[in-house]
């Protein structure tokens, strides 16, 4: 029987399961093992198996063409779990605690008494002149002075098997649900190599999250608070986790038109009347949350939240403003941020960046585009980016143009050659580009899930691992220690 990794290469790249040809790293071999003694048939039979549940389960994203129609899919998973060893894992947790400690307190700082600006750390202008800044609520009090309730910090891997933070999502980070239904699958696939490995459980997460969100309750919710999500409603890209957490949460899921304010307080319509709301936890933008105070065409909030807000009678998981932390020209000095205000270096560094909005990183930008990636400083899931090696002389002089049009709005950073993991493609065992995406909770105290959302980029060569742009996803497997080999 021939092993469905016989012909596999790991390529010029970490790769996280082979550390050479033919050598697989110690906490994969039970993998292997298990492998060797799988056909290509039995193996196929597996794959049915977990597709007809993410089927079954209604597990989809949309995907939007150049005419913004949706095309709902299939979501697609690879049978090949990324493995984490204990020793390895707490590192990365320790990085992501660290991490986010620092972001909750910059951003209390930056609406208070802005001393990261005054002591010259940040320039005032990239704060004042970021999308998400929000400066009416300088001055404001967030519940237990947190900001960032759920966070999602993406972390790669470079050619030599260092994490990298990428970029960290602090308004409403998505993919959670894919974490924990790709874990039910995994389960029933591979139930006895997942109970030999000793993986962590991730199943604790929904309870977790609902501890938060009481944690940051208002006084008025007298210990039994009305939590809700509130989702943009069903045509959503994200709508089927949005979904899935509630259900998971054991808690109402709701769309603007599901409530009102009255005297200030948040109430939601119900067969029995109207019921009081203390905590929401909201998948919907800044712009669109209160038409009175932001987007005044916005069908998807409430009016008079705000206000409500503000009054301290309801409260928002993550709190209004949040979206300065997602800044990708921010993301380039939170290193700094925590040596400012936790006096320790990054335990997890950033990718190199380069700012064009000083005028020696933009000359630099502009003369090497085809040698780097470019972002756009406030797009996300894979928009607005240049691959430069891979880009064609018009797109590169597209983005020159845009560059020297507007600087602020633009970083680069060199081509990292992200890890590879063998990914089931077109019949065999392929190397595939992968990330990671960790889940933070910050309540009572800052908690990770065990692992997050491997994501994978699925089309041969791509370093583009987001949904929306034909990427997977993975099952993260983070060891317990006590049933790690050797």
């Amino acid at each position: 029987m021939t092993s469905l990794f016989h012909d596999y290469d790991p390529g010029d790249f970490y790769d996280e399961m082979f550390a050479a040809p033919g050598e697989v790293r110690p906490h994969y071999r039970m993998l292997q093992e298990r492998a060797e003694a799988l056909s290509t048939d039995d193996f196929n039979r597996k794959r049915q198996i977990a597709e007809r549940s993410y089927l079954n389960q209604g597990i989809t994203f949309t995907v939007y063409n150049d005419k913004q129609e949706g095309t709902e899919r299939i979501f697609p998973f690879d049978l090949v779990p990324r493995i984490i060893p204990a020793g390895e894992w707490r590192q990365i947790e320790r990085g992501l605690k660290q991490r986010l400690t620092a972001l909750n307190a910059f951003l209390h700082d930056i609406y208070h008494g802005q001393r990261i600006i005054k002591e010259g750390v940040i320039p005032g202008e990239t704060i004042r002149s970021a999308r998400h800044f929000r400066p009416e609520f300088m001055g404001f009090n967030v519940p237990k002075d947190i900001y960032i309730h759920v966070c999602g910090t993406d972390l790669i891997r470079d050619r030599e098997g260092r994490y990298l933070v990428l970029e960290d999502n602090a308004r409403c980070p998505s993919g959670v649900a894919y974490v924990l239904e790709s874990r039910m699958t995994m389960k029933r696939v591979f139930p006895q190599l997942f109970a030999r490995y000793g993986v962590r459980p991730v199943d604790r997460y929904a309870q977790d999250l609902v501890d938060v969100l009481h944690h940051v309750a208002p006084a008025s919710a007298a210990g039994n608070p009305t939590t809700v999500l509130l989702t943009p409603g069903i045509y959503n890209s994200a709508y089927f986790e949005h979904s899935f957490l509630a259900r998971s949460m054991g808690i109402e899921i709701v769309t603007g038109a599901d409530l009102l304010v009255q005297n200030d307080r948040v109430l939601m319509k119900t067969t029995k009347g109207l019921k009081p709301v203390h905590v929401i936890y909201r998948r919907i933008d800044d712009d669109f949350l209160d038409p009175k105070v932001f987007r005044p065409d916005s069908l998807l909030g409430v009016p008079g939240l705000v206000e409500a807000y503000r009054k301290g009678n309801v409260s928002l998981a993550n709190s209004i403003g949040t979206g300065v932390a997602d800044d990708k020209v921010v993301y380039s000095y939170v290193p700094a941020m925590i040596k400012f205000y936790l006096g320790e270096e990054a335990i997890l560094p950033n990718v190199e960046t380069f700012l064009s909005a000083l005028e020696s990183d933009r000359k630099y930008i502009v003369e090497n585009l085809e040698k780097l990636v470019v972002k756009s400083a406030n797009e996300s899931g894979g928009y607005g980016m240049l691959i430069g090696p891979r880009a064609t002389k018009a797109e590169i002089a597209d983005f020159r143009r845009m560059i020297t049009a507007d600087p602020r709005n633009f970083v680069a950073q060199p081509v990292i050659s992200l890890s590879r993991s063998p990914t089931w493609c077109e019949g065999s065992m392929q190397g595939r580009h992968i990330d990671l995406r960790p889940f933070i909770l910050c309540g009572e105290e800052v908690q990770i899930i065990p692992g997050g959302l491997t994501r994978v980029a699925m089309p041969e060569g791509s370093l583009v691992v987001n949904s929306s742009q034909g990427g997977g996803s993975k099952d993260t497997w983070v060891l317990d220690g006590g049933h790690e080999p050797c």
